[in-house]
């Protein structure tokens, strides 16, 4: 990854001004030239804004000096620093602001279009369902190469990991469990370093160097695929005062008597544990899971159930770039901060989509049973989405304790479930050793059409049965 050119020192760019014959003047005219923290509504580091198409009468680097004042006036200080003792600091532009009202409006209110999630037959469906995606895109940001349907698999079947990566991926699940468990309770660097521990059990070389920070002599640093230094974090003589610090920031709800939005703070702890790099391994998803577990704290309930994973997964370098543009840019975390916000609100959309693609694939799934089952009572919605996932995957394969991790219910009520659509000839049931298995119908859509004697709308949009 190419670094971003370092953003010039605005001191000594007005100091250089004010030093040159009417350097007064220009600067009064700059200061009133209404160029603010975000032009164009867009909070730009120094490498892209010096390519923005200049303002008359004004070089880039005049132009920029004016937006860093406009920004100066915003920032509020962090009490996170820098190895060499100076402080981050952030600012909230209008673009922030707006961005932070949609989440607030979108993750923590009551929306119709989530009502699947609020409710109590299906929301741990679609919680297990998110918990898992987060688990494999988290894992896979970090090396991991297994196949969403492996691990999605593995998971519901509760097998054990075969490989590294698989093992990434069920350490992964583990800790967001344990992240929803511990939301009631203050943040304490025990539980950082128990998180850390879960994640990276059974992956490491040294397996002493799970549960602990990284030792003086581990030289951990931040390179990108060709070997490029893109971070050096903190000595490891200052991790366990900087994580006491972290952690006292993620319990306030204020940073030096004055508010913080929680969902900044969330970020910003995001921001934190990554930068620190504390440990030889697993910081990155450490990081994401701190982020889960504030912003569940705050009541953004709705967090629980969005990847960000998935999100940062598509742009990897984008991610990587909104910490050095932070970096490289007098400690303006704020660069993380609007990156963040956008995948949030990307991630919320993407949840809302899928809320609504399952809804209309759940009612589809509904009126064929209804047509050709001959039940007399309708299938409740875990049912549904079996019934639902069988017609997309004619080779998949259920256990009662695969339905009953998939939908956070009891082993009898999973049995029942299957049993039931067994005998209506839903499914077949065999026996694989000890456990039962059950499989699709054969050709079940074409059953399916001959018996209501019409052709499903699923065969046209995609041919996934065998003939």
């Amino acid at each position: 990854m190419k670094l971003p050119v370092a953003a010039p020192d605005s001191d000594e760019l007005t100091i250089r001004l004010l030093n040159e014959a009417g350097g007064v003047n220009r600067l009064q005219q700059l200061l009133s030239s209404g160029l603010g923290p975000a032009p164009g509504g867009k909070y730009r580091h120094w490498d892209t804004f010096r390519q923005a198409p200049p303002l008359a009468g004004f070089a880039a680097e005049e132009q920029w000096l004016a937006v860093k004042l406009a920004r100066r006036a915003l920032y509020r200080t962090l009490p996170l620093e820098d190895p060499s003792g100076r402080p981050f600091k952030c600012a909230l532009p209008n673009v922030a602001l707006e961005m932070l009202h949609q989440v607030d409006r979108n993750a923590a209110g009551n929306i119709a279009q989530s009502s699947q999630v609020t409710n109590p037959s299906t929301r741990d469906t679609y919680l297990f369902k998110s918990i898992v995606e987060e688990a494999i895109t988290s894992s896979q940001l970090e090396g991991a190469s297994t196949t969403r349907k492996v691990a999605k698999a593995m998971i519901q079947e509760g097998r054990e990991p075969r490989t590294r990566s698989e093992r990434m991926i069920f350490n992964n699940y583990r800790a967001m469990r344990r992240v929803l468990e511990a939301i009631g309770t203050p943040l304490e660097p025990e539980f950082v370093l128990e998180l850390q521990r879960i994640l990276t059990e059974g992956t490491l070389d040294d397996s002493e160097a799970a549960g602990r920070f990284r030792k003086a002599d581990e030289d951990i640093v931040v390179e990108d695929e060709i070997g490029t230094r893109l971070h050096t974090p903190p000595p490891a003589d200052q991790l366990a005062s900087r994580m006491r610090m972290m952690c006292k920031f993620a319990n306030s709800a204020s940073t030096d008597g004055e508010f913080m939005p929680p969902v900044v703070r969330a970020i910003l702890l995001h921001f934190w544990l990554a930068y620190d790099h504390p440990f030889v391994d697993g910081n990155g998803r450490t990081a994401r899971a701190l982020f889960y577990w504030s912003m569940a704290r705050e009541g953004y309930w709705l967090s629980e159930y969005v990847s960000i994973s998935r999100i940062l997964k598509k742009a990897p370098g984008q991610y990587a770039r909104a910490y050095l543009y932070s970096e490289r840019d007098d400690n303006d975390a704020t660069y993380f901060i609007l990156y963040q916000l956008r995948v949030l609100l990307r991630a919320i959309d993407d949840l809302h989509e899928y809320l609504r693609r399952k809804a209309a694939e759940m009612r589809d799934a509904a009126a064929i049973v209804r047509r050709v089952s001959g039940l007399h009572t309708g299938l409740n919605v875990r049912q549904l989405a079996l019934i639902n996932h069988a017609l997309k995957n004619d080779d998949a394969r259920y256990t009662v304790e695969s339905h009953q991790r998939s939908h956070g219910v009891s082993y009898e009520t999973a049995r029942s479930d299957l049993l039931t659509l067994a005998s209506e000839g839903l499914l077949e049931q065999g026996k694989l050793g000890r456990a039962f298995v059950f499989s699709p119908s054969v050709d079940l859509l074409r059953q399916l059409e001959k018996r209501t004697g019409r052709r499903s709308s699923r065969t046209k949009k995609v041919k996934r049965v065998k003939a």
